[in-house]
């Protein structure tokens, strides 16, 4: 078979609705019929793209890269002849992005000026995902980062729009000469009698989310400080052997810290771009998410505990059957 746009549209749409019986009926289509264009698109790519979570199904790593390109092409495609329309609406217009504390803003803010030079952008930190959702809704803002879980999918009105950039795994950041440090991966059960360093409340569910792992993992966190500042400064704590934190896979350590995945990768998130339809045209949007899956796949480029990870974790399989 030959990859088209069309197959290009079930996958992103899959993806966006976490759901192959959801992307089914946005795309008109019946549930077994995209079942099987699903499975030909993975033998013709000879890995799987996705797997199942407690809330539907993921993208694989292979899958985030793949559904990155998919996402670049489509916008081409559909950007053809839209962009002297794009220019002229937001050409006098700044678009207000609202973010959180995430590692993708940096690479999405240079791509996206490198592309549409026209667009004026001013950048608000937000660390609650909640607060984005609610300035989102007064017109405070035009689009935004923003994160959740699954099983605790983003909530907003349907004046707001929503699509996913990556859902992730969770590693845990460790001094250097941390009694596990060297583990491929490490059990969570294992960290039980450590200090942690949490970062408050996303408005999202992180509490929650994180402590229901660990009881899962048959423990309370017995020591816990809430810390919110700067990647730097939670590894400069970490290097000095005051406690432990969970850290975004993509994070890249210091000297003094090592960053091991999770064994049978308990805690999952979900990074998402939210925008007003009524106020950021199809055009900037696509812009803007090329821009960010990009910048991630960058992150993942200079992360290689996370490349070693996934080489182990997903495992490209030839293609079976006809």
């Amino acid at each position: 078979m030959e990859l088209e746009l069309r197959h290009l549209r079930v996958l992103c749409a899959i993806a966006d609705t976490g759901s192959v019986g959801r992307a089914a009926a946005a795309l008109g289509a019946s549930q077994p019929a995209t079942s099987t264009q699903l499975r030909r698109i993975e033998r013709h790519l000879g890995a799987p793209l996705f797997e199942r979570a407690a809330s539907g199904v993921v993208p694989t790593c292979f899958g985030v890269e793949v559904l990155a390109a998919a996402r670049d092409v489509l916008a081409r495609a559909d950007g053809l002849g839209r962009r002297g329309v794009d220019e002229s609406a937001q050409a006098t217009t700044p678009l207000r992005l609202a973010a959180t504390l995430s590692p993708v803003l940096p690479g999405l803010l240079s791509r996206a000026r490198r592309q549409r030079p026209d667009l004026r952008l001013t950048v608000s930190s937000v660390y609650r995902s909640s607060d984005i959702v609610e300035l989102l809704e007064q017109g405070g803002a035009d689009a935004a980062l923003a994160v959740d879980y699954p099983g605790r999918e983003l909530r907003h009105s349907p004046a707001l729009a929503h699509r996913s950039i990556v859902t992730e795994p969770t590693f845990v950041a460790l001094p250097a000469g941390h009694r596990l440090r060297h583990h491929t991966e490490i059990a969570l059960a294992d960290l039980a009698g450590e200090t942690w360093f949490l970062t408050p409340d996303d408005g999202a569910g992180w509490h929650e989310v994180f402590r229901g792992a660990c009881a899962a993992a048959g423990f309370t966190p017995a020591t816990v400080h809430e810390f919110l500042g700067g990647r730097l400064e939670l590894q400069e704590l970490i290097a000095a052997g005051l406690g432990i934190s969970v850290v975004q896979a993509t994070t890249r350590p210091l000297v003094e810290v090592v960053v091991k995945p999770l064994a049978g990768t308990p805690i999952w998130f979900r990074q998402l771009l939210v925008w007003r339809p009524a106020a950021v045209s199809d055009g900037v949007v696509e812009t803007l998410y090329g821009a960010a899956t990009a910048a991630y796949r960058g992150l993942v480029a200079g992360s290689p505990h996370f490349r070693a990870w996934a080489a182990r974790t997903y495992r490209p399989s030839g293609p079976t059957g006809p």
